[in-house]
């Protein structure tokens, strides 16, 4: 039996319970040991070359009576989407992520290939460092999400693969999601309003991108700098090198491309990357409403009331926080017509949810 104690209230504590985040490990020394490769998952790790490939075969020890189907698994890291395309139309690979949008029309003219399309809460994001100038102004962040043409970086980015954000994370997957909030347009006269109410005429700011943080994102930052020109704001997009993006640039420029695969629930995303003070706060953003709404509602067991919070948190976040979200992006991903599934496929995470090894099987 095992009993967990929690410092407050958390009505979502069994979703927290499901995410892939959670492992168990054995410990080493009286602390955990993450290399062991030893879990209570449905595989056992044989070998494992970071970046390049893991294999692994099945646990037949596995708590989940008749899973996994296959009697092995190996996972292959293949970068280039070019490379990763000609590996599944040659039957090399069984599966892939993350198909080229530029041309998965081309792969589905192949008859043993099928396209599957996951709408979730993955959504391309420009987060703005609140704590610094011109950012420092809801003004300026306003101007920002008025400048930017949503419709437009839908075709032209995703191919109409998802759906346009509301400059909030909550997507039409989570249960919460505030559909009842007004969807902000491209407008260039209120960005200039805007402007003007931060006391600025025109606006010059630099963006970094690089396509490690989105498939597309160079050309998002390129589209987004068109948009806001004519609404006087200069926007220099800074190329950055997508080795190490995330380690110096993310958290670290003030007004660069990011994605999040977002989380099974409105807590849990809004806990990981706007509250006050968290590692991943992208924005450095401090609301003392949103923070006092956050505990509020990830204790209160009344669905309507918590629906009520979070309807609110989406509004702040909307109209006061750092973010531009632009985009919610469907899975677009390919498989050969081997492999089946059941008739939903998981659309909080990646792969199934991170449990197409678990749930898929071969014909």
């Amino acid at each position: 039996k095992v009993v967990f104690e929690l410092d407050g209230g958390n009505a979502d504590f069994p979703f927290l319970m499901s995410d892939y985040h959670l492992c168990i490990l054995p410990t080493k020394d009286g602390v955990v040991d993450a290399t062991s490769g030893v879990g209570t998952g449905p595989f056992v790790l044989e070998t494992f070359e970071p970046g390049v490939r893991a294999a692994m075969k099945r646990n037949p020890n596995y708590f989940k009576e008749g899973q996994p189907h296959f009697d092995s698994v190996e996972m292959l890291a293949i970068h280039d989407v070019v490379a990763r395309t000609n590996a599944l139309n040659t039957n090399e690979i069984d599966w892939m992520e993350r198909c080229d949008l530029k041309t998965v029309h081309l792969l589905k003219r192949n008859r043993n290939l099928t396209i599957t399309q996951v709408d979730g809460t993955q959504h391309y994001s420009i987060p703005m460092h609140t704590n610094v100038a011109p950012f420092d102004n809801n003004d300026v962040r306003l101007a920002l999400k008025y400048a930017i043409d949503r419709e437009t970086l839908l075709e032209t980015i995703l191919r109409g693969y998802g759906a346009v954000g509301n400059d909030h994370p909550i997507g039409r997957a989570n249960r919460f999601h505030a559909n009842e909030l007004e969807q902000r347009t491209y407008d260039p006269d209120k960005a200039k309003f805007h402007l003007k109410q931060a006391g600025l005429d025109s606006l010059s700011v630099d963006l970094s991108a690089a396509d490690a943080a989105f498939a597309g994102a160079v050309d998002a930052a390129i589209l987004f700098k068109e948009h806001a020109s004519k609404a006087g704001i200069d926007i220099n997009v800074i190329r950055e090198p997508s080795d190490g993006y995330w380690s110096n640039v993310w958290l670290k420029k003030p007004f660069c491309m990011c994605y999040w695969g977002g989380r099974p629930t409105e807590d849990l995303m809004f806990s990981t990357a706007y509250a006050k003070g968290v590692p991943w706060n992208d924005t450095y953003w401090d609301h003392e409403r949103f923070n006092k709404l956050l505990v509020e509602a990830r204790a209160e067991l009344d669905e309507a009331k918590r629906r009520e919070m979070y309807v609110e948190m989406q509004r702040i976040v909307k109209d006061e926080a750092g973010t531009i979200v632009p985009l919610f992006a469907s899975y677009v991903d390919a498989h050969q017509n081997t492999l089946t599934h059941e008739e939903s496929i998981g659309g909080n995470y990646a792969l199934d949810g991170f449990k197409l090894a678990e749930r898929w099987w071969f014909n």
